[in-house]
């Protein structure tokens, strides 16, 4: 059984990236950092979303990758619909 703490976790997770973004009313960014205050869980989620949001943010790629070519893709497509086929069976 869940307890009332790990259900306040599933919703800061759900308000993280919002959170992170500077998206989130006043009075619900003070609920997530008073929670992130007490959660050694969710600090270290908290902190880890960040970091890869600002890798992100910061990554250029030298080149862009060549695009797909219709062979390439129709394989592609293929096995999507076959894995997709596998779970549905399963």
């Amino acid at each position: 059984m869940a307890s009332p703490h790990d259900e306040h976790c599933k919703e800061v997770f759900a308000l993280l990236s919002d959170y992170l973004n500077l998206e989130l009313p006043a009075d619900t960014c003070a609920e997530v950092e008073a929670h992130l205050a007490d959660c050694p869980p969710c600090i270290e989620f908290a902190e880890s979303l960040r970091k890869t949001v600002e890798l992100c943010h910061r990554y250029q790629p030298a080149e862009l990758p060549t695009p797909l070519g219709e062979h390439a893709r129709s394989e592609l497509l293929a096995a999507y619909q076959k894995m997709l086929a596998g779970r549905q069976g399963a």
